[in-house]
């Protein structure tokens, strides 16, 4: 019974044999389950595929950054980075010290002493503080990004010839948007030349000033295979173009200083160039939805001038002499056909009247004397009656007559006018006439920027286009001629 050990005692001699076979040892692993009490000490543990390693690094042996590193005894110009600061949950580390035992759990933990980031967690780090730095600088501020040019005309696309990027975006391209032209920088994507090389060649896109928007793409693969995008150089370089800068490096779950830098991220090469050009079955149903809203909007144009023709028209019509003019005669017509009634009603009163007499006349005493009386009434009545009726007619058609010459003659005066103001719009609408010009013998040039006013900018070789009266002729620049003093013929 006396080789029964305690608790306390195996744990002591675990403990001596943990040490002394274990003095000082490296361990890479992942670091999970990190805890930072108030004490100080951080607690953590290490683990790989099969196996987990408790750890704690307490607050003593805990260096700061300083300018000295206690492991290899080197002195630094600048302090370095607090070794704490790189133990996150996630990142690989190498972590060095003795192993001892925690008695009051039984269990062996690594007293850590010593912290390095190790393989991709020490790019991963390396990643941090530089998106830090560039992010303090306002490399990845949204307001200062720029959008892309719709249906990009002229495309410098930046890759390497030999990868499978560049054949991806070039087939989209192809078969996506309006026809382009893409100058290919070819360039590596990997390795210590690769990040002078990009930058070089996104300067030389810019210092041609050719291209609307620069494209640059690549394949994917690992944290190390696209660290030459994360060079700073090269984010400064995608910062300060002049034109707007599409990146596509790797895939959707690769980020790069490259990608947070430029101004418009694609996922892959490919979805650069979907962001770039849309498919031409849009194109083709946006051409027709514009020609669908064309016609709609003529249709209307034309109905609403109808209308105000149609209200125009009958404005006219009611205050136009003509119109007047046919009024009045209508209102004497109808005056003449009252006045014959009206004269015809009288008459007829008048001769029953006359018969009323003529019986009275007949029953009546002296009845020859008053009806030879009556007679020479009548006999006078009938020779006045159409001479008054022949002058209230004849006084009313001169009426009517007068009004009809005086409406004629504001009517031409108002045709007079009109035609005036007509001859004076045609000849300031034929000064300005665009086409003027053509049919006298002149011709517009056009280049690739539009309307030529100079020589000036113009190069032997470049293609210019004449617009002359009934077509345009495409020519060459063979040569050209300054006019005034002090220009030679170049």
């Amino acid at each position: 019974m006396n080789n029964i050990l305690t608790v306390s005692a195996l744990t002591e001699q675990l403990r001596r044999n943990l040490e002394g076979r274990f003095p000082f040892v490296w361990v890479r692993g992942e670091v999970t389950n990190l805890s930072r009490p108030v004490s100080g000490h951080i607690y953590f543990t290490l683990k790989d595929a099969r196996a987990q390693l408790q750890c704690v690094w307490f607050a003593g042996r805990q260096g700061g950054g300083g300018k000295f590193d206690p492991l290899t005894g080197e002195v630094y110009a600048s302090p370095r980075p607090d070794p704490t600061a790189l133990i996150r949950n996630g990142i690989e580390l190498l972590c060095a010290g003795p192993l001892g035992i925690y008695a009051p759990r039984g269990q062996y933990q690594l007293l850590v002493e010593f912290v390095e980031a190790g393989g991709a967690g020490a790019l991963a780090q390396a990643f941090e503080e530089r998106k830090a730095r560039l992010a303090a600088l306002g490399y990845f501020a949204q307001e200062r990004k720029r959008p892309l040019p719709a249906n990009a005309r002229r495309i410098a696309l930046i890759t390497s010839d030999r990868g499978a990027a560049i054949h991806d975006f070039l087939e989209l391209a192809a078969s996506r948007g309006l026809p382009a032209s893409i100058r290919v920088f070819p360039v590596p994507v990997q390795g210590c030349e690769a990040p002078a090389a990009i930058a070089g060649a996104l300067t030389l896109a810019n210092s041609q000033g050719w291209a609307q928007v620069a494209v640059i793409v690549r394949g994917g693969g690992s944290l190390e295979d696209l660290w030459a995008f994360n060079d700073e150089n090269l984010a400064e370089t995608i910062f300060n173009s002049r034109i707007p800068v599409l990146a596509g490096i790797g895939h959707e779950i690769d980020f790069t200083l490259a990608d947070l830098t430029a101004d418009v991220r694609a996922a892959t090469p490919s979805h650069a160039a979907q962001l770039l050009w849309p498919l031409r079955r849009e194109l083709m149903q946006a051409v027709d939805d514009l020609d669908i809203r064309l016609a709609r909007a003529m249709k209307n144009i034309i109905g609403l001038a109808s209308e105000r023709l149609a209200q125009k028209s009958s404005s006219l019509a009611l205050l136009s002499p003509c119109g007047r003019l046919r009024r009045l005669k209508e209102k004497n017509e109808e005056l003449s056909s009252r006045l014959h009634k009206n004269v015809s009603v009288w008459l007829r009163q008048k001769l029953e009247i006359l018969d009323r007499g003529n019986e009275a006349l007949l029953r009546a005493p002296g009845f020859a004397r008053m009806l030879a009386m009556h007679e020479q009434k009548l006999a006078w009545l009938e020779q006045i009656l159409p001479q008054t009726v022949k002058r209230i007619l004849s006084a009313a058609e001169s009426g009517v007559s007068a009004l009809a010459e005086r409406a004629w003659m504001l009517l031409l005066q108002q045709l007079g006018t009109r035609q005036a103001r007509l001859d004076i719009l045609t000849q300031k609408l034929e000064a300005v006439d665009p086409a003027a010009p053509l049919r006298r013998g002149y011709a517009l040039l056009y280049g690739k920027d539009g309307l030529l006013r100079s020589v000036d900018g113009i190069e032997r070789g470049q293609t210019i286009e004449a617009q002359l009266v009934d077509g345009r002729i495409v020519a060459n620049v063979e040569a050209i001629k300054q006019t005034g003093r002090g220009h030679d013929d170049k």
